[in-house]
């Protein structure tokens, strides 16, 4: 029996293996065999191509096939070696030189190599590139600043940017960054998202959709080997069902439990729980285009009406902090301190709204079952809905899977709903201000702006943000944003999430990272 087809069988007894929530009462036998890592994930990917997706949850299981030129030092968003050995900057800040490891092929045998590497910032950032239509490539604002990709010779690679661009390298940590094959790109154009093949501790197995995606240890990979003979990422969108398959043995590792259902885990030796805190804001997303939300009181109004300290207290059991604006405090030199967040003050929020004449409004908003970083969606979006009830406001509730969500939000609010839900997990304090915030980010510019805000100050800071060379100067101008935006309040800044997971006490090597990345390479499992 080959490997694959033993872990097929593996997966349709695992598939089958749910139980009630309700009739537990303690955890069954483990089911999963030795050397299979089975994770149950929150969502099905939409595509396992790192230039085509902008979720973690699909981000969690490209981390582990791919590589970039360089990856974030373990439990730091510091930048490191990857397929990298080193690299040198000009003074100017617009060249970046790096020197390719020498021993590395894709999965599928070809080699990486400097060619390799300005074929995919090609496909993302040139139009004309014969397989740029194997996107669509979101996130291919983190390298607008790149000229050209230069191939100095078989094994170093220039990138000339049209300016300095302090975040480059740390966008290249970021999976977006991540080296795919060419030759597989070329075998499988746009189907190349359910045939990858990268350069990671992994290879790809199979993808059965919404059941699972198989990644199998990669034999010829040029570090060290990977900890487990495969890791099944199977997608679980119900929170409690989740939570029982992990207690039923059904599954090895758990991200993003409820955090109502974390004391299941904790007092008993049986698991594990981990925590970690990272660049997380979750936030609601305001419809400054259209309707009650075009007027900066309302939307100020809601930041009053909603009380944040009792979602994070009661319904986040205290896995969190109340944001007070755009920046997460992980971010610690960029970050504001001085920004308080919105008090809960419900008689300011009815000023508010009767100052607008929006007493009574009736809202549209958007809340997803379950997505990458969205702490416990329909619990907060409840919570939120009774809040503005308490104010006046009308607010009607519409529910998605989180792709289908993802479907109706990225392309703009305008039109369809006054606010939804949102959550990001960065990598720089440039990275969600820029996508999200600036008039240049508006969906039909390619950004992720879809509440249409638009401020000519605060597009000017980032602007000038990200080509400052000097730190210091990178910090004052974030800050001074911060202030702006939270004025503005052209979201419903909620809370700074920290992340979790449970594994059970057969895997070993496990650790959750700042960036809210999975890296799988050297976890055990007896």
């Amino acid at each position: 029996m080959t490997f694959l087809t033993m872990t097929r069988r593996v997966l349709l007894a695992a598939a089958t293996s749910t139980l009630a929530l309700g009739a537990l009462t303690a955890p069954a036998a483990a089911q999963t065999p030795p050397g299979v890592l089975i994770v149950g994930q929150i969502a099905e990917p939409k595509s396992l191509d790192p230039a085509a997706v902008t979720a973690v949850n699909d981000f969690r299981i490209l981390v582990n096939l791919y590589e970039g030129l360089v990856a974030y030092e373990p439990g730091t968003l510091e930048v490191a070696p990857a397929l990298a050995t080193d690299w040198e900057i000009n003074e100017e800040g617009t060249e970046y030189t790096f020197t390719l490891r020498e021993d590395v092929t894709f999965h599928d045998g070809t080699p990486f190599n400097a060619e390799a590497v300005k074929f995919n910032f090609d496909r993302m950032l040139d139009e004309e590139h014969p397989y740029h239509d194997t996107g669509p490539f979101p996130l291919a604002f983190f390298f607008s600043s790149v000229e050209e990709t230069e191939v100095v010779d078989e094994y170093t690679v220039k990138f000339h940017l049209n300016a300095p661009y302090a975040p480059f390298l740390s966008n290249l940590a970021y999976p977006t960054g991540l080296m795919v094959s060419p030759a597989a790109v070329e075998q499988y154009g746009a189907d190349y998202g359910r045939n990858p093949a990268g350069t990671g501790p992994f290879t790809f197995g199979e993808w059965r959709s919404n059941e699972a995606v198989v990644l199998e240890k990669n034999a010829d990979y040029w570090g060290e080997e990977a900890g487990t003979e495969a890791v099944v990422f199977r997608p679980i969108t119900d929170a409690n069902t989740r939570v029982a398959e992990m207690l039923a043995g059904g599954i090895d590792l758990m991200v993003e439990v409820p955090p109502t259902s974390l004391g299941q885990f904790t007092d008993t030796d049986a698991y594990q729980v981990y925590e970690q805190s990272g660049p997380h804001v979750w936030f609601l997303i305001l419809n400054a285009k259209e309707g009650p939300f075009a007027d900066k009181r309302v939307r100020q109004a809601v930041n009053y009406a909603v009380d944040k300290e009792a979602i994070v207290n009661d319904v986040l059991e205290g896995t969190a902090e109340v944001a007070a604006g755009p920046t997460p405090p992980a971010f610690a030199w960029a970050y504001n301190e001085e920004l308080d967040p919105y008090p809960h003050d419900p008689e300011k929020a009815r000023e508010l709204l009767a100052e607008a004449g929006a007493e009574g409004a009736s809202l549209t908003f958007y809340v997803t079952e379950g997505g990458s970083g969205m702490l416990d969606p329909i619990s907060m979006g409840t919570a939120i809905q009774a809040d503005l009830a308490e104010v006046g406001l009308d607010v009607s509730i519409e529910t998605y899977e989180w792709n289908t969500f993802l479907g109706e939000v990225n392309p703009g609010l305008e039109g369809k709903a006054d606010m939804a839900e949102m959550a990001w997990m960065t990598n720089d304090p440039d990275t969600l201000p820029y996508l999200a915030l600036r008039t240049d980010a508006f969906p039909s510019e390619g950004g992720f702006n879809s509440g249409y805000y638009s401020n000519e100050e605060v597009d000017q800071l980032l602007e000038e943000a990200r080509v400052a060379t000097d730190q210091e100067e990178r910090a004052r101008l974030y800050k001074e944003m911060q202030e702006i935006v939270q004025e503005d309040a052209p979201w419903l800044f909620v809370a700074n999430w920290k992340q979790n997971a449970v594994t059970s006490d057969r895997v070993e090597g496990f650790s959750l990272e700042p960036s809210f990345l999975l890296m799988l390479g050297d976890v055990t499992k007896n």
